[in-house]
């Protein structure tokens, strides 16, 4: 038996139980926030390959889980949630705030055009790369730099999504959102986080709805070689 056929049920599972938190989810919200494309995706998506081996067996629980240098996983229920409000399309060229170990990365990939990931930390940028290209993703652009200035060489950006809380919204990010855009982001004081979804529209105005309340890790500024985000 192979390791993928060890996770395949488990894969499952999970997928059925977050399915269920979004459609109760959506009918609070009287939207709705479950899409077969999305589904599809993370239905195949190996969650325990963007994992440190010693906690790969926990890979399929609907928990966040450590990567390594104080940083986690976001909980499937969340990274689902994130993924489905952005209504990604194949055109889209969407920036990512926090690589980590690119489990949101390649889910990205998979849903829109072009993906450009900020990480803060080098050494989790290079594992990402690493295990991103065993898997066969080639096109996602990672950088290694401080995520509240965005990546302006290549915005303005269809969509952002961004997994690190910072107190307010960093303005760099508003202004490289396409007008027309969307951006999923954490913001608020530690334990008074809420999940935004922030849409600008083709005046330029933005406009900003609360999702639910969250805890995401705080963003900081860039410490340098060896810092954290």
């Amino acid at each position: 038996m192979t390791t993928e056929d060890l996770f395949e049920p488990m894969r499952k599972r999970l997928v059925a139980e977050v399915a269920a938190q979004l459609m109760v989810l959506g009918a609070q919200m009287g939207r709705r926030v479950l899409t077969e494309r999305v589904m599809e995706v993370m239905q195949r998506m190996p969650r325990h390959a963007f994992v440190p081996a010693e906690v790969q067996p926990l890979a399929y629980m609907n928990t966040p889980l450590p990567i390594g240098y104080g940083k986690t996983i976001s909980q499937p229920f969340i990274v689902w949630l994130m993924t489905e409000l952005l209504e990604l399309e194949p055109t889209h060229r969407v920036l990512e705030i926090g690589t980590g170990l690119g489990y949101q990365a390649a889910i990205l990939a998979e849903l829109a055009g072009e993906v450009y990931s900020i990480e803060l930390i080098p050494e989790l940028s290079a594992q990402a790369s690493r295990r991103l290209a065993r898997l066969g993703y080639q096109g996602i652009h990672l950088r290694v730099g401080n995520g509240r200035l965005g990546w302006p060489e290549h915005a303005p950006f269809d969509r952002i999504i961004v997994t690190t809380a910072p107190d307010l919204i960093p303005p760099a990010l508003l202004q490289q959102l396409k007008p027309g855009g969307k951006m999923m982001i954490p913001a608020g004081i530690p334990d008074q986080q809420q999940l935004l979804l922030v849409e600008r529209a083709a005046d330029g105005k933005t406009t900003t709805r609360e999702i639910l309340a969250v805890r995401f890790s705080e963003m900081e500024e860039d410490a340098g070689p060896g810092g954290t985000s």
